[in-house]
């Protein structure tokens, strides 16, 4: 979703034609503090990283679009592209691969075409990664498994399968390329990621024909995947075909998936159970292990049982990560405990441990859900003055806060805000600015933003709830 196709500008200028009522104090001036996310003095640390990135991507954008450049600078370009692919920012991707190619010293490699099509499989632009993947075969390159097993993954991620396999049967026909374990762990993620189990016995089918066993990242991504769906029984199918394998054997990753799937649906004394049996095995857990059963005994309410963990880490000289802080803060937010949070907060920082958009996102929550409007700001002073990389997410959490609050002037701030770093809003967004509106009795905006998003919905063949 390109946020420009939503016309925030236009959105703005109708929601300051009425005025909103704010459960926040009255006689706290936000206008100010909502200045500060605007992009001239948004986190001077982050904007100055952010316009460094932005502006080296719409500089070679730019030139992209005019025939004119051949013989630029080859780290600019390059820089732009690597900053373009890792942002996942598809379309301004493509147009500098185009300017590259166009480059009197270019040379297609193999790795460069690699890197774009798993760009374009995590944004589901699987007509591009068709589009591209010609490109290679037009600048007389021969695909490399990396490449191909890439637009398997590209086509899988979308639910292609026909067309994965159609790749898979082409990998076949390719000296050097066979489709390999990896490819079919590709193909098997994909399947887990999506619900689509009855692709799975396929998979293995396959693999057993191409005389590939499976191993324990197979086994490991089939007992993950069905243990995220709480499908608790093809996990201990899974797990006993492992077992019983003579090549494949239960690492800490199987353990880590085991116990969390278990922890996950509230079977508390399964995950204990699985717990102990693994180190039986000789399997020691790790970080993850515990980080993991925190989260299930805080998801069931046994907080007493949480504490006991953290107390067994710090007298193993296990030391708290950041993931294990987030899953403290989150739980404990979602509990009530806004004092005990606070305080696992304080001693994280006192750690040396930087918070993450997480953090600041289950932050943010808490204190909206507890009517703590002057935290919330406290948040975001906080967002100001550091390097944080926001995400999605937090400007969800933020947004909903101050919509919740009544504070429409400041919740479209954030969402102009949100623009500035690079942040794609989603249905999430749009849902939680509308119910703002709605709740002001400013119609206008609220339809505004409807009509648009569904405009948007329909060009981009978005698959979002309707409201």
């Amino acid at each position: 979703m390109e946020l420009h196709k939503l016309n925030p500008a236009a959105i703005r200028v109708s929601c300051f034609a009425g005025k909103s009522s704010s459960r926040r104090n009255p006689d706290h001036d936000s206008s100010n503090e909502s200045r500060g996310l605007q992009l001239r003095n948004f986190s001077k640390k982050d904007l100055s990283r952010i316009l460094r990135t932005e502006a080296a991507i719409k500089a070679i954008d730019k030139k992209a679009n005019s025939k004119k450049h051949s013989n630029l600078w080859p780290k600019a370009i390059l820089e732009a592209l690597n900053d373009a692919i890792r942002r996942n920012r598809w379309e301004s991707a493509l147009k500098i691969f185009d300017l590259l190619r166009r480059q009197n010293w270019y040379e297609p490699r193999c790795q460069t075409y690699t890197k774009l099509l798993v760009m374009l499989g995590k944004c589901k632009q699987t007509g591009q990664a068709t589009i591209l993947f010609e490109t290679m075969l037009v600048d007389g390159l021969q695909p490399t498994i990396d490449v191909y097993t890439s637009l398997v993954g590209a086509y899988a991620l979308s639910g292609l399968f026909d067309e994965a396999f159609r790749v898979v049967n082409d990998m076949k026909s390719v000296r050097d390329c066979k489709p390999d374990a990896f490819t079919y762990s590709i193909l098997l993620k994909s399947c887990m990621k999506l619900h689509r189990f009855d692709m799975v016995g396929v998979i293995l089918e396959e693999m057993l024909h191409s005389r590939i066993e499976c191993s324990t990242v197979t086994y490991n991504i089939l007992i993950d995947g069905y243990g995220k769906a709480k499908r608790l029984g093809l996990v201990e199918n899974s797990l006993t075909d492992m077992l019983q394998s003579e090549k494949s054997h239960p690492d800490v990753i199987t353990f880590n998936s085991v116990i969390g799937a278990y922890g996950s649906c509230g079977r508390i004394k399964e995950m204990e159970d699985w717990f102990d049996e693994f180190q039986l095995m000789g399997i020691k857990p790790d970080i993850m292990t515990y980080n993991i059963l925190i989260k299930s005994y805080g998801k069931c309410g046994l907080y007493e049982k949480m504490e006991s963990v953290m107390e067994f880490m710090r007298n193993r000289l296990y030391s708290p990560t950041i993931v294990t802080y987030n899953i403290l803060i989150e739980t404990l937010g979602k509990a009530g405990n806004i004092e005990k949070m606070d305080e696992i907060f304080l001693e994280m920082k006192h750690q040396g441990l930087k918070p993450n958009s997480i953090t600041y996102s289950s932050l943010t929550w808490a204190y909206s859900k507890a009517g703590l409007w002057e935290k919330v700001d406290s948040i975001l002073r906080q967002v100001e003055n550091s390097d944080v990389e926001l995400d999605t997410t937090f400007f969800n959490c933020i947004i909903s806060a101050y919509g919740s609050a009544g504070d429409v002037e400041k919740m479209n701030d954030l969402f102009l805000a949100m623009e500035s770093t690079g942040c794609k809003p989603d249905y999430i967004t749009f849902n939680t600015m509308i119910q703002a509106y709605r709740a002001q009795g400013m119609t206008e905006p609220a339809q505004i933003l409807e009509s648009n998003m569904i405009s948007a919905k329909e060009t981009l063949g978005t698959k979002w709830p309707s409201y």
